[in-house]
């Protein structure tokens, strides 16, 4: 457990998630989609040396991780972040994080459904119809997985985050006496400059380590039970992200950086035959999981939201720990469902989804762990896995670049909520002040009074 946990409480805190369905949510949230094609986008960018680029992400994520899960195990709240913000800097810090994190879930869940679409079209055909009512029913799902509570919730994860672990160790376990040595050469094909480009590509496969502080108020246990799930996934994940890429490179060699679908091709390669059913099977696990994850925390970031006065307040209900926030989840269902049909609609393809998912994620980054800095007690190790933390952080936000300028925008609209909301709450007061005035005596009134 981290030091300087003394302080936080250890009783029971009412919510159901034990230790084990904690990491089974961390899994689905970070291992997410990220392993279904960046394996190949970053043998394109790098060669061999993406393994480099995996490599560092994991280690950088450690204690991005471990920061966020000493300030859930000190500060259990379903604001999460947000919450964490308010603490450190204010309530229009607060807002905008929340902010930020709440609107980057919806175009997140619609790019991971389209990611799962787009492997069962592989599978079947149909193309872009396919694809599209694949995604549809993946929301659906994980609509309906969290609308009946978190035990649900927590149970349903745990299931898809074994069958997946088991999948990409049998398809890995497989494939890997089909590997040769010969593949890593060149190992920087691309020069050892392409490893930074590869890293960029990858920052979307380690986002999620912020995703269950706001859950951690629903853990029996947060200051025991938050800690071990995200030590127990950061070995899980990181483990099994360097297991497939490496896989992926040793096995395909220059297929690799072609293949459109890599860890079809690796199941297909260890499996023999034609692997693609499995290979849906296998994206459909992993985007459900994803989406699962990011669903229910950000239906409760968003009813905590609402309580504290940053979102319209009839979204608070479901705000205390074992209640069910449906109001906000259908908030966040309702987003996604545009996203979803707007990109199809367009036809931009999920680039700008992910895109402007990355920058709020970095932007919720970048204030979690200043505020992880400011709150957590010197000396423990929660604080210097948050000064850690800082490195990462800032390679992250010179990797998002122009990309900035979306979660500066939402964080504009936020502050603007917050300004016209306390005016609104200023002139109520002033109204329920004001004493009620007696109508003004008429004429007639005084002459009927005088009669």
């Amino acid at each position: 457990m981290l030091a300087g946990m003394s302080e936080a409480k250890t009783e029971p805190s009412g919510g159901t998630l034990s230790a084990v369905q904690g990491t089974a949510m961390y899994v689905g949230a970070v291992l997410g989609t990220g392993v279904i094609a960046l394996p190949a986008l970053a043998a394109e960018a790098a060669g061999p040396a993406s393994l480099l680029a995996w490599l560092a992400l994991v280690v950088l994520s450690a204690p991005l991780a471990a920061a966020f899960a000493a300030l859930g195990a000190r500060y259990p709240d379903a604001g999460g972040v947000s919450t964490y913000a308010m603490k450190a800097f204010g309530e229009r810090a607060s807002a905008v994080v929340g902010w930020c994190f709440y609107l980057a879930v919806p175009p997140g869940a619609a790019a991971a459904a389209l990611f799962g679409g787009a492997y069962v079209s592989s599978a079947v055909g149909g193309g872009t119809t396919t694809t599209t009512v694949t995604a549809v029913g993946l929301m659906v799902v994980v609509t309906a997985a969290n609308w009946l509570g978190l035990r649900v919730t927590g149970r349903f994860q745990f299931m898809l985050a074994g069958l997946l672990v088991t999948l990409l160790l049998i398809a890995v376990a497989l494939s890997l006496p089909k590997a040769d040595t010969a593949n890593l050469e060149p190992f920087a094909p691309h020069g050892w400059s392409a490893v930074l480009p590869a890293a960029a590509l990858l920052v979307w496969s380690f986002a999620g380590w912020e995703a269950i502080t706001h859950l951690a108020g629903e853990f029996k246990r947060p200051a025991r039970d938050l800690p071990r799930a995200t030590y127990s996934a950061v070995v899980i994940v990181g483990g099994l992200y360097l297991l497939v890429a490496f896989a992926v490179i040793v096995v395909l060699g220059a297929k690799a950086s072609e293949s459109d679908a890599p860890l079809g091709d690796l199941m297909a390669a260890g499996l023999g035959g034609d692997a693609r059913y499995l290979a849906a099977g296998a994206a459909l696990l992993l985007t459900t999981g994803a989406m699962n994850a990011y669903y229910a925390g950000a239906a409760n970031l968003g009813a905590a939201l609402a309580r504290d006065g940053a979102l319209p307040a009839w979204m608070s209900r479901g705000s205390v720990a074992g209640e069910v926030p449906r109001r906000s989840l259908a908030v966040v269902s309702g987003l996604s469902f545009l996203a979803l049909f707007a990109v199809v609609a367009s036809g931009l393809g999920t680039e700008p989804l992910v895109l402007l998912t990355t920058g709020s994620f970095v932007a919720v980054y970048a204030i979690g762990v200043a505020a992880a800095v400011k709150l957590l007690p010197k000396g423990t190790k929660g604080r210097a896995s948050a000064l850690g933390a800082c490195v990462a952080v800032t390679a992250l936000l010179i990797m998002a670049g122009l990309y900035l300028l979306w979660p500066l925008a939402v964080a504009g609209a936020a502050l603007l909520y917050l300004r016209l909301n306390r005016r609104r709450r200023a002139g109520e007061q002033v109204q329920a002040a004001v004493p009620a005035t007696p109508p003004l005596e008429t004429a007639s009134d005084a002459r009927e009074s005088g009669s």
